[in-house]
């Protein structure tokens, strides 16, 4: 049964959700004998992700006035140069956001604000790159991501093993990301738990640019780090009040539905409550809070990656069972306010 929806008339702006149409990818374990990672599991039933289940989602009950898009590899082009190629999904991106914008669709505008990617390893090379995005994004592209998840235990990210180790210590990398802030372009993380010090001695080297950490810095609780959640979380926390000492850094908050995190609730049976989400996530998203303050934090959805966990009505219901004890000015800060001033949204 649906649980009633919280607070319905709480403007929220989701300022991260994916769009994707994943067709010909393999189905679940169709290539190999080896049991299917976690991660592909809880996103199997969305292997097309377009703007129509997008509002359905934001639909669902809760009264989200607008979105942003982040990364996810969606829709590059199929030929070019390859530093190019990614300027595709922001093109795309920006076609389903125009039609957003005439109404046609509903009241949400959808991707109001685009982050995309650019190679950052190109060095002063990526600066094409981001002229080509914000050609591409018709005023609405933010920002970009690279992601620098990397864990020794393959078992951990699986299928998102991308990157070595230091990514964001690299001086290439430093090289081209100098080049955002004079574009005034942000720059979203994404890591896991064990490599916060990684960003954050690049938010202190790099001071004028806005970097957003997302998914509350990725606690980790699979595979080598089963069962470790609870041991864990002092470093953790440790790292996230250091972080948020560096005045440029916002943070995400949600993510905590992914494979990665393993928190009881991932692909449980029956489907949590949102009660018990708010139960399993609030340590860390009340810490972040805490720690960043309501005007540098932000609630996230991070769908469809999150309904291994949930419905997208019961995790702003989660969200809001840990909010509650929040003023107004405050709860519209961490639904709307922090994301509206970041991502620069026009609405």
């Amino acid at each position: 049964m649906a649980e009633a929806i919280l607070e319905p008339d709480l403007p929220i702006v989701d300022p991260h959700h994916h769009l994707w149409d994943r067709r010909n990818y393999p189905t679940p374990a169709s290539n190999s004998g080896e049991p299917e990672h976690p991660f592909m599991t809880a996103i199997a039933d969305a292997r097309r992700y377009l703007l129509d289940e997008l509002l359905a989602d934001t639909g669902s009950g809760h009264n989200v006035v607008a979105t942003v898009f982040v990364e996810c590899g969606a829709f590059y082009k199929a030929d070019g140069p390859v530093e190019m190629r990614p300027v595709g999904e922001t093109e795309f991106v920006n076609g389903v956001a125009a039609m957003s914008a005439s109404g046609t669709y509903g009241d949400t505008r959808a991707c109001a604000g685009i982050v995309s990617r650019a190679d950052l390893l190109l060095g002063d090379g990526v600066a094409a790159v981001l002229e080509a995005h914000v050609r591409a994004g018709g005023g609405r592209f933010r920002g970009i991501r690279n992601s620098a998840s990397f864990e020794a235990d393959k078992e951990v990210l699986g299928p998102l093993n991308r990157v070595e180790a230091g990514l964001y210590l690299s001086d290439q990398f430093r090289k081209g990301f100098r080049r955002l802030a004079p574009m005034g372009l942000t720059f979203d993380a994404w890591l896991l738990e064990p490599q916060l010090p990684d960003v954050i001695d690049l938010a202190r080297a790099f001071p004028d640019t806005t970097i957003i950490l997302d998914h509350v810095g990725t606690p980790v609780g699979r595979a080598s780090y089963q069962g470790r959640l609870e041991e864990r979380f002092p470093i953790w926390r440790k790292n996230v009040l250091e972080l948020a000492k560096s005045q440029n850094v916002v943070v995400k908050l949600g993510g905590l539905a992914m494979a990665f995190c393993n928190f009881p609730s991932f692909l449980a049976e029956p489907r949590s409550p949102s009660g018990e989400l708010a139960g399993e996530w609030g340590p860390y998203i009340e810490t972040c809070i805490e720690a960043f303050g309501p005007q540098r934090c932000m609630f996230e959805s991070n769908f469809p990656v999150d309904m291994g966990s949930c419905t997208y009505a019961t995790l702003w219901n989660a969200f809001k069972r840990i909010a509650k004890g929040y003023s107004a000015d405050e709860k519209t800060a961490l639904f709307s306010g922090t994301a509206t001033k970041t991502y620069r949204l026009e609405l």
